[in-house]
């Protein structure tokens, strides 16, 4: 079984995250930041990915740490549960049309962490969640994860949409990228023999 569970408590928050990627795109998310947990559960399910996040947070400060240490902790989790990346495809990418916004994902599951980020919000909120730091979030599960991940917003005008496309996107790269490739067996996928470095 692929899965893992992480728990990570600091003095700005406390964490539980509990992940399974063979699973179904079952969730229970918990950060205190509405449309953060809307995101995250996209996330879950068109990754296919079981997911529980539970985060108490310093939300009295702002919502920098929460949003922050939820990725982090969501990165490890990838990260633990991959172990060596044994078969896996390694590499995905996605086109993700919603309505009039359309946004490209790439990535590869390199073990080398790098964000490529071409997206910008209209909007300083979405629901109460300040949207400067989704870019932070996905710079920090690129960096806990040890992914490449490339985001471009192509098109888009409304901000929940452009959100929403761009979590769904790398859910659906994700989930392309974390599948066994059965032509691999347990083959590291990398002539060098092993990821990252």
């Amino acid at each position: 079984m692929r899965t893992a569970t992480i728990e990570r408590n600091t003095n700005e928050t406390e964490i539980f995250v509990e992940l399974n990627l063979d699973g179904t795109g079952q969730y229970d998310i918990s950060t205190g930041i509405g449309f953060l947990d809307h995101m995250i559960e996209q996330f879950s399910r068109h990754s296919l990915i079981d997911l529980t996040l539970k985060i108490k947070g310093d939300l009295h400060v702002d919502q920098h740490h929460t949003t922050e240490d939820s990725a982090i902790a969501l990165g490890q989790a990838i990260s633990q549960a991959l172990g060596e990346k044994a078969g896996i495809v390694r590499y995905g990418s996605t086109y993700s049309p919603m309505d009039e916004t359309l946004t490209r994902t790439a990535l590869d599951i390199s073990g080398r962490p790098w964000l490529v980020w071409k997206a910008e919000f209209t909007q300083e909120r979405l629901g109460e969640m300040d949207t400067e730091l989704f870019k932070h979030w996905f710079h920090s599960v690129a960096d806990a994860a040890g992914i490449t991940l490339h985001i471009e917003l192509l098109y888009g005008e409304n901000n929940h949409h452009i959100a929403e496309s761009i979590f769904k996107g790398f859910a659906r790269a994700m989930r392309l990228a974390v599948e066994r490739d059965p032509r691999k067996g347990d083959a590291i996928p990398s002539t060098k023999g092993q990821l990252g470095g």
